[in-house]
């Protein structure tokens, strides 16, 4: 009993020692704070003074250095030039270049391709034949329809030759008739036969023009066997081959519908698609400077032709057209092209110069 008694008087005492070894711990933990706000402090006041210390020399550089007055001057005016431009809203638009006269040339008729007298790049004149067809059988055609003349204008000259013979007989008869040497009915035959034979030379006549017509025709269509240029132009696109078969409808996939390309260099212009909402800043015969994709540092003179009167319902634009003022042959079909309407910057610049001019009286 006096352990389990002495036991609990010991349990129930206070443990002097660990009260003393955390009591310093304690005391040092406001010290630590101080000093760690200290130095917060000191870097913060240090911060403000470098800032203060670099701000210093460019308001006093900003402040000694001072611009000339000719300076700002040239300045501002390339920057109110700038509004200037921007005020005056140049349209710029973007489209392509385009051949108003442009056809691939076909043959009229069916037939196997011989000769190709051309190729890509090269210039043609009008008229000039650049393919050939197989035209053995049109040649023979021809032939017969030109037999078929001369056998009719042989036999219009003897039908002629006898029709003289017998009127000069029917006059023969006819005087002897009147002096009672000849009856009745010889120069009744006689004036019959005459009757005959010009109905003959007449029937002869039509032959023979019936022939001519053909023969013209037979002539005609050998001469489809020879493809011509429609008109004088280049050469962009060369789509056939001897020996292929060429034909005015397509009838397959094997059979060509065209020669060749021809494009009207003298015919090149411009088309672009302007939004209808700036269309009335365009008019015919203003100013435009063309830049091609292909030659960007090139600024080409232009004009406008004519703005088409219709609008695109699902881009909402209007065509326009413009031509090159001076034509180059770097200037290709299907070229990108990018436009600037120049009728707006040219009044401006006008109205600026005449300004200029006033002040400077």
């Amino acid at each position: 009993m006096r352990e389990d008694k002495s036991k609990l008087l010991r349990s129930l005492t206070i443990d002097r020692s660990a009260s003393k070894v955390e009591r310093p711990k304690s005391r040092w933990l406001p010290i630590s704070a101080a000093i760690v706000a200290c130095v917060v402090v000191a870097f913060a006041a240090f911060a403000a003074f470098e800032l203060r210390r670099q701000d210093q020399p460019k308001e006093t550089t900003s402040q000694t250095a001072p611009q000339p007055a000719s300076q700002s001057q040239a300045q501002q005016q390339p920057q109110q030039s700038a509004t200037n431009g921007k005020a005056a809203g140049n349209l710029a638009a973007s489209g392509y270049v385009v051949a108003r006269r442009k056809a691939t040339v076909a043959a009229e008729i069916t037939g196997k391709v011989v000769e190709v007298f051309t190729d890509e790049g090269r210039t043609v004149t009008e008229g000039q034949v650049v393919a050939r067809l197989d035209s053995v059988l049109a040649e023979r055609d021809y032939e017969l329809a030109s037999s078929r003349v001369e056998t009719a204008d042989a036999a219009v000259a003897a039908i002629t030759a006898d029709l003289e013979d017998a009127t000069r007989i029917m006059s023969r008869v006819q005087t002897l008739s009147q002096k009672n040497f000849a009856t009745e009915a010889d120069l009744t035959k006689a004036q019959a036969r005459v009757g005959v034979l010009s109905a003959q030379l007449r029937q002869a006549q039509s032959q023979l023009e019936t022939a001519k017509i053909d023969a013209k025709r037979s002539g005609s269509m050998l001469d489809k066997h020879q493809i011509r240029a429609p008109f004088a132009g280049v050469v962009i696109d060369r789509s056939a081959q001897p020996g292929e078969m060429i034909s005015p409808m397509s009838v397959g996939g094997y059979t060509r519908t065209g020669i060749c390309t021809i494009v009207d260099m003298d015919s090149i212009e411009i088309e672009v698609d302007v939004n209808e909402a700036f269309i009335g800043r365009v008019t015919p015969g203003g100013p435009v400077n063309a830049v091609l994709d292909a030659y960007p540092d090139w600024t080409i003179p232009a004009s406008v032709i004519a703005i088409v009167p219709t609008a695109n319902r699902e881009k909402a634009t209007v065509k326009v057209r413009i031509r090159f003022e001076k034509k180059d042959p770097r200037i290709l079909p299907d070229m990108a092209v990018k436009v600037n309407f120049m009728r707006e910057a040219k009044a401006n610049d006008k109205a600026n110069g005449s300004a200029g001019a006033s002040a400077a009286n």
